[in-house]
């Protein structure tokens, strides 16, 4: 709400476009105790936060996969998708990406299908390639190879979720007569994404007409991406409607805009991928790839500048008409139809849950109640 108590909304309603979504993108502190039981508490308190999400009306739940990670995190998604399917009845679920390339696409296919079949048709699929070598080198994968085999293995899994009998000759995988169940609940199977950086990811993600999510990069950087799917998209002259797009972007929220950065400013300085994104980027040399360069320079400068996270479009801080016309802003730059929100890195989990609770009440009416606005117009 303004100031006064009216509703605030999104200017510029004669550009209109689907109402925008909102869900979270759990960072799941995880602790590795080593049989004590705070791993157990740590997961109780994390499906919790799914229930309450669902409570408030967000629409999704996301969570990311790493393995070989070295940090708190979700390292079996398909199990934690089970037990989110049965603790929520009617909030979207998914992890936000599985790797493809270090899971068999059998064995995937049908983990997810059973999810989907679980949440009664709630399950996002959505599927990347992985971006940091430490996580394929213990399991002697070749990381260099990991959008062949990626995109390989997609291809399994889609003929297993739409076939009776799966056969398959790959560079990398190879299958003969599999016959894959369940089958999806979804049909003809659950929504796909693909979680993209690379201008040919998004080229890929256009040819299939996959929908598109980006996590770390800044706005700019997401608005240049997304317009040149949607272009990309447009050459193959796809039928049906055109796919989401999605963001995450770090957020907290307070009744004022001092409170929001007390509470929220120390822990924005850890960066956005808190102190090992800081020592990883601090490996990183001139000629590294671009994109590596890149991340390395959002890892540190978020770790040293309040205003580079607010500047570039990052994060969010500030009370809840501040927040909402920030996105507003955001979203007509870069055009998006779903935002996952983020907490910062190691803020109170009862500062995380206050937060959450504002923003529902306060943000997320707005804009179900205004129209909506899309780059792509």
């Amino acid at each position: 709400m303004a100031e006064g108590g009216k509703a605030w909304y999104p200017p510029n309603p004669e550009k209109r476009m689907q109402k925008l979504q909102f869900g979270i993108f759990d960072t799941t502190e995880i602790p590795d105790d080593r049989g004590s039981a705070a791993t157990a508490a740590a997961l109780e308190e994390h499906i919790a936060d799914a229930q309450l999400a669902e409570r408030l009306g967000y629409a999704y739940f996301f969570f990311i996969e790493h393995q070989n990670a070295g940090f708190d995190c979700i390292s079996a998604p398909a199990v934690y998708l089970a037990a989110l399917a049965r603790a929520t009845s009617r909030i979207r679920i998914g992890a936000q990406i599985f790797q493809l390339p270090l899971h068999h696409p059998m064995r995937l296919a049908q983990d997810l299908a059973m999810i989907d079949q679980l949440s009664h048709g709630r399950l996002e699929a959505a599927f990347g390639y992985g971006t940091r070598i430490r996580e394929f080198e213990p399991w002697k994968m070749d990381f260099k190879q990991r959008y062949a085999i990626g995109r390989e293995a997609l291809e399994v899994v889609l003929k297993a979720w739409t076939e009776r009998e799966v056969s398959y000759r790959g560079a990398h995988w190879s299958i003969e007569k599999a016959l894959p169940q369940p089958h999806p609940f979804q049909r003809p199977h659950p929504p796909v994404w693909l979680g993209a950086h690379s201008l040919s990811s998004f080229d890929y993600a256009a040819e299939k007409d996959f929908n598109v999510s980006q996590i770390f990069e800044v706005e700019e950087a997401c608005a240049e991406k997304f317009a040149h799917f949607r272009a990309a998209r447009r050459t193959h002259r796809h039928p049906g409607p055109e796919p989401r797009t999605l963001l995450v972007r770090h957020m907290h929220v307070a009744e004022t805009d001092r409170a929001a950065r007390d509470e929220a400013e120390a822990y924005m300085l850890r960066g956005i991928q808190g102190k090992m994104g800081v020592e990883q980027a601090l490996k990183v040399r001139p000629g590294d790839p671009p994109e590596r360069r890149e991340f390395a320079r959002v890892y540190l400068e978020t770790s040293r500048s309040v205003a580079f996270w607010l500047e570039e479009g990052l994060g969010f801080v500030g009370s809840p008409a501040t927040v909402a016309k920030a996105i507003a802003r955001q979203q007509q730059r870069v055009g998006y139809d779903i935002l996952l929100l983020n907490r910062y890195d190691g803020i109170p989990h009862e500062l995380y849950v206050k937060s959450l609770r504002l923003f529902a009440e306060q943000v997320i009416p707005a804009f179900a109640q205004a129209p909506h606005f899309s780059a792509a117009q």
